[in-house]
């Protein structure tokens, strides 16, 4: 028979959880589309370099290396910065920091127009890494305080579908504006850049204005719904948490997360950047490339978003991570020897839906136990370490392709590194006790 104190009891625990759910909901309706949306401009202003080298590397006279290195050296920038951006977001707050990042790089951004020649290249694609550095991990920090470690994946997947969703979205958007090549005596590349750059701006003023650091300060919940969405993010299980920077830089979990990032980041900017340059190849005319390379993308939105559930649900989060690494350098290795254009896309959509799913996955992760000062900088670490990867895949591929005359050994290359970062995932079983 249930006691009369249980039967009191039960209701609140009950409505506790009621609460957290209402919270959650309204949480990833606020947040969700516009940290997406941002992210999807993010990458577009990233990436949308490989559309303009159609065009572009002709007119300022670049060459392969050259390209790499300028389409790379962004990273270089985003690397150095990442760390003092995020401990400055610790002090302003990750809404005004968040928006800050957002506003200047879509100047950033639309000023790479004006590039002249390589050096100017190379100088304006860096001020935008310098201009972007902290935006993800910043991002990671800021739902880290708004959401419980059984949701980070889903949400994080969800923010991480801006990475496909950039593609599907600015493949046709970048090749349809290079059409207005010689209005107003700009050339179509120098259009791109331009008109890419001004929805940063605007959404970083959005969130400025819509969002808000801690879900005490959130006017979209009830005072009930904070509680106990407060409640449950407080009592949620940390392994060994780190508190303070240098303990986290100590870290070998930092460390070995750092390392495992970079070989993913590697391969993913090492297709997304020289993809349209790869269908040219083919003999591709420039409006076709644009839709054709949106195909890897597409499949990566309907992929991560269900392989993300899963995830939540079994709660192996290194083992998936470790299965998202190889699958990925598969399907680099099975595009590298194929030498039909539908099996060589077959093998980039399987390795760009394994790679897409490996970044939501991967940063659920070192939130578990990072906290505070340790999870800006320690997230900033492991992100700058990754970007700089960002700087060497493009780059790597570039000088291989100039030396070879192919793309082949530099995707080769990329799947070598993908299972690398295979091998120190599963490393990371033997330091990480609780997935």
């Amino acid at each position: 028979m249930v006691s009369a104190s249980t039967t009191a009891a039960a209701p609140p625990v009950g409505r506790q959880q009621a609460l957290c759910e209402s919270a959650l909901r309204k949480n990833a309706w606020r947040m969700l589309p516009l940290l997406t949306l941002a992210f999807i401009f993010n990458y577009i202003d990233r990436t949308s370099v490989g559309f303009a080298a159609l065009t572009m590397n002709k007119e300022l006279g670049l060459t392969a290396t050259q390209f790499g290195y300028g389409a790379g050296i962004l990273f270089a920038g985003y690397a150095l910065f990442e760390i003092p951006s995020n401990l400055a977001m610790v002090r302003f707050g990750a809404r005004r920091w968040l928006a800050r990042i957002m506003i200047t790089w879509g100047f950033a951004a639309a000023a790479t127009a004006f590039a002249q020649g390589p050096l100017s290249f190379y100088a304006l694609r860096f001020l935008l890494g310098v201009a972007e550095a902290g935006f993800s991990p910043g991002v990671v920090f800021l739902l880290g305080a708004w959401f419980p470690a059984q949701y980070r994946v889903r949400m994080l997947a969800f923010f991480m579908l801006g990475v496909p969703l950039s593609s599907v979205i600015g493949g046709p958007m970048s090749v349809g504006l290079m059409q207005l090549d010689g209005l107003l005596g700009c050339s179509g590349w120098q259009w791109m850049f331009i008109v890419e750059g001004i929805p940063a701006v605007l959404i970083g003023l959005a969130v400025l204005l819509g969002l808000r650091d801690h879900p005490r300060d959130a006017d979209w919940l009830t005072s009930d719904e904070k509680g106990a969405l407060i409640e449950m993010l407080d009592n949620e299980p940390r392994d060994k948490p780190r508190k303070t920077l240098l303990s986290a830089l100590r870290d070998p979990r930092v460390l070995l997360l750092a390392a495992v990032q970079f070989g993913f980041v590697l391969g993913a900017y090492g297709i997304s950047v020289w993809l349209p340059l790869i269908l040219k190849g083919h003999g591709l005319a420039t409006m076709r490339i644009g839709y054709v390379s949106t195909i890897p993308y597409a499949a990566a939105v309907v992929g991560m978003i269900i392989w993300a559930r899963f995830v939540d649900r079994s709660g192996r989060k290194i083992l998936h991570l470790i299965a998202a690494c190889l699958l990925g350098a598969v399907g680099l290795a099975m595009s590298a020897v194929s030498k039909d254009i539908v099996a060589e896309m077959a093998g980039i959509s399987v390795a760009v839906v394994a790679v897409s799913t490996a970044r939501a996955i991967f940063w659920t992760i070192p939130t578990r136990f990072l906290t505070g000062v340790a999870a800006a900088g320690g997230l900033a670490f492991i992100n700058s370490i990754g970007s700089f990867a960002g700087f060497v895949g493009p780059s790597m591929v570039g000088v291989i392709k100039e030396a070879t005359g192919s793309f082949t050994t530099g995707v080769l290359a990329m799947a070598l590194i993908l299972v690398g970062s295979a091998l120190l995932s599963a490393v990371l079983l033997f330091f990480v006790k609780k997935e």
